[in-house]
């Protein structure tokens, strides 16, 4: 039935000539999650099924300010997770089961698995995961950084693409820099930048230059192709995250030896 009245009203609107465009996602804090010391969100893959068991992703330095080149991939982690509603109230908590992956190497995000699937969160709190986009975002897109530790969703545009951004002994790849609106502060780490047109996950929030440091804690650089170091005072960044959904099989397991599949090893 509601197929049928949709078919007839667009038949209608081009009758009239009325002209339409896609409807913009509506982003909100449903799906955010809320941890003891950053924030997070409740994510999903391209191809996961109703049946998996879910996942939430947050920063590698939210588990532990790791070593260089050090990398964890399935280890026991009981963590609790506070689930936001839409309007930023708490309606859950949700519990892990394993560490799936983490990282500060290269990039810097974690993935835990709890022990609910999608369709029992969803059937039982009414919240959908947001979906990691599998596609590089456009530099200038608007992008949404929602924050479930400050229920606050900060709004600006993705101001490009950083070689490497580079604090204390941490080397990150192709970051997202945003523009100054995305003024994020401690305990967004984590937090999921979020494509607004689609409302997909493209990123993860993780560090900001805060009082011009050069390369030092809280005040990562850039470091261009050609080793340039550029300090941008107040800017923020965020790492990409579609690189990750190249490293999951079925069913939300983690395969780092699939083709596309180039995040740091143990």
């Amino acid at each position: 039935m509601a197929r049928r009245f949709t078919a007839l009203l667009l038949t209608v609107i081009a009758v009239l000539g009325v002209t339409t465009t896609p409807a913009q996602a509506a982003v909100d804090l449903a799906g955010t999650v809320k941890l003891s010391n950053c924030s997070g969100s409740l994510v999903r893959l391209p191809g996961s099924a109703p049946a998996d068991k879910a996942l939430v992703l947050t920063n590698g330095h939210c588990v532990e300010l790791m070593k260089t080149g050090q990398a964890y991939v399935d280890r026991p982690a009981d963590r609790t997770f506070k689930l936001l509603n839409r309007s930023g109230a708490e309606i859950a908590t949700l519990q892990s089961t394993r560490l799936v992956y983490a990282t500060m190497t290269g990039t810097d995000a974690a993935l835990y698995r709890l022990d609910k699937t999608y369709q029992q969160i969803q059937q039982k709190h009414g919240v959908q995961a947001l979906e990691l986009s599998a596609s590089r975002p456009v530099a200038q897109s608007e992008i949404r950084i929602a924050s479930g530790y400050w229920t606050k969703i900060y709004s600006c545009r993705l101001d490009g693409f950083v070689h490497q951004v580079k604090e204390s002994s941490w080397t990150w790849r192709d970051s997202l820099r945003y523009t100054p609106a995305c003024d994020t502060i401690g305990g967004t780490s984590g937090s999921p930048i979020i494509d607004n047109a689609s409302g997909k996950v493209v990123g993860v929030n993780n560090t900001g230059n805060e009082s011009g440091g050069r390369c030092t804690m809280n005040n990562p650089c850039e470091i261009d192709a050609d080793g340039k170091i550029t300090v941008r005072r107040g800017t923020n960044y965020g790492q990409q995250t579609y690189g990750l959904v190249a490293c999951f099989g079925p069913g939300t397991e983690l395969n780092l030896s699939l083709p596309g599949c180039q995040v740091a090893k143990p």
